[in-house]
């Protein structure tokens, strides 16, 4: 694993969450079709970048991540 892998990671649950504003990590692996540290490091590489956000949904079993615009 790389910097170049995981900004292509990066690219492809940016593109889905661009599609979909909010998604749950279930349904942004599935889109994604990326595993579970794949997503992860995508996803901590668009935090460290400001471009998501999280937060927990409302029954609290599953965290949602939103595109920061």
């Amino acid at each position: 694993m790389n910097t170049e892998t995981i900004g292509t990671w990066a690219g492809l649950a940016w593109n889905a969450l661009n599609e979909a504003d909010v998604l749950g990590l279930k349904q942004l692996k599935k889109m994604t079709k990326l595993k579970d540290k794949e997503i992860y490091a995508a996803l901590g590489w668009l935090a460290r970048e400001g471009k998501v956000a999280f937060e927990e949904s409302g029954d609290d079993k599953e965290i949602l991540v939103r595109l920061v615009k």
